[in-house]
């Protein structure tokens, strides 16, 4: 082993010494990232629907920035309605290296570019916008930041035709019927489409069983379609449609005599939920035609929460400013125990989370009066109308309770579908449930489909 001379032990020593005393007056400087830019496709033309605002409208993603410094990186996806971003909007914030807009995200922004979707206003309905990246480094940005490429939106908005309740989408008379839904008629009405800006196009968010189904009009079998060759084409008395269970969108188009079925829900995931999964599936949206909205009648506890698509992580929402704004990939929510009703505009992009009392099923046909877990929650679709698909219940009775606890309860005393406050347990048989309660009306439906 070679040995250091006494002069080379002074030099090694001293430069360890100098090493030690400037460590700390090291200065990072940041450098410009090269190769920051969008790495997805775009369409040619994104044509924008308030019927399918809730769909993703583009994923925009994008290799990292590289500021040349050891720190964190955040982004930023900027609209702009002028192309030069003088006018610079945040549509969202992350960390990651993807943001998803939804349609509803683009048609705010489309109609912030002069765009109009009413048939008989004088207003364009195509035009464009732009996005582009922010990059920064650390939290807040500044001097350091960094902008992508910009990408030019072209889009077109759908005409739509208001039915007169405000949303320009009324109750369709075409329905869902089969063993897969509703017993073939047995389990209840069938299920209903809406209407949409396209003549003759109907569409309907449905939790389906095992089953098959068919799609009939009227709730009678005077006009029905089935498929007969299993390809998406409508036939008139076709073939029963085979289906698994799950929630689906259902788009109907009579005019083109097709139909499509794909899997679509929104649900809420979350450590103030189902501990991000781990303690079931994610907290079911039910659609509210009248407002066009997504709602959700929860019990939760203090965490937070996030809102995906189809119970997975490809399409979520978050909120990165706690404005009540949805930013795609954006932070968690927090929030506190209770009850509450939670609605998703994907054509405003906002959301509202409001303490609201939570209707739900009890009883030894349920959950063992609260033994064995909280009741099944109904949803208040609209004003005093309550929606729960779907329970699995066994032989017993049940009520309808209030918070999961016995302040506000209802029965059926007279066994003939009308709520009686604190009235007589409901009898129930094993088998799945879709449930409805009206407080408006003072009537209930627990309509087995299996």
């Amino acid at each position: 082993m070679k040995k250091l001379s006494i002069l080379g032990l002074f030099i090694f020593a001293l430069l360890s010494f100098n090493s030690c005393e400037t460590e700390d007056d090291v200065v990072f400087t940041t450098q410009d990232p090269e190769g920051f830019v969008f790495t997805n496709s775009t369409l040619d033309t994104y044509v924008l629907a308030a019927s399918t605002s809730s769909n993703l409208g583009e994923r925009f993603t994008w290799n990292s920035a590289d500021f040349g410094v050891p720190t964190n990186t955040s982004y930023e996806l900027q609209s702009s309605v002028s192309g030069d971003f003088s006018d610079a909007s945040i549509v969202a914030t992350t960390t990651g290296n993807e943001i998803a807009m939804t349609i509803g995200q683009m048609m705010t922004v489309a109609m912030e570019a002069g765009l109009d979707n009413d048939p008989d206003s004088p207003e364009p309905n195509t035009g464009s916008f732009s996005v582009r990246l922010k990059a920064f480094a650390g939290d807040t940005g500044g001097s350091s930041d960094s902008f992508s490429n910009a990408l030019t939106l072209n889009v077109e908005l759908l005409e739509i035709t208001d039915n007169g309740g405000g949303t320009g989408i009324s109750e369709a008379s075409w329905g869902i019927i089969g063993s897969g839904y509703n017993n073939w008629g047995d389990g209840g009405p069938d299920g209903t489409f809406y209407t949409t800006d396209q003549t003759d196009v109907f569409v309907t968010y449905a939790t389906l069983i095992d089953g098959e189904i068919k799609f009939r009009e009227n709730n009678e079998w005077v006009n029905d379609f089935g498929d007969d060759g299993a390809d998406g084409t409508l036939e008139t008395g076709g073939a029963n449609i085979a289906v698994n269970a799950g929630t689906y969108k259902i788009t109907l188009d009579v005019g083109a005599g097709t139909y499509t079925l794909e899997p679509f829900s929104w649900g809420v995931v979350g450590s103030g939920y189902n501990d991000w999964g781990n303690d079931g599936p994610d907290g079911k949206f039910y659609y509210d035609y009248t407002t066009d909205t997504f709602k959700a009648g929860l019990r939760l506890v203090d965490g937070e929460i996030k809102f995906r698509q189809n119970n997975e992580w490809v399409t979520d929402f978050g909120d990165s400013g706690a404005d009540g704004t949805l930013d795609g990939g954006g932070d968690n929510i927090a929030v506190t125990a209770g009850h509450y009703l939670i609605t998703l505009d994907f054509n405003s992009g906002m959301y509202t989370i409001e303490s609201q009392d939570v209707w739900g099923v009890v009883g030894s046909g349920y959950n063992d009066w609260g033994n064995e877990g909280p009741d099944f929650a109904l949803t208040q679709v609209q004003p005093g109308v309550y929606y729960g698909d779907v329970a699995t219940m066994v032989d017993g009775e049940v009520k309808f309770r209030a918070n999961n606890e016995w302040t506000m309860d209802f029965g059926d005393s007279g066994a003939d579908g009308t709520i009686d406050a604190g009235g007589d347990n409901i009898a129930v048989s094993a088998g799945l449930y879709r449930v409805r309660l009206n407080t408006n009306e003072g009537t209930y439906a627990l309509n087995q489909i299996q």
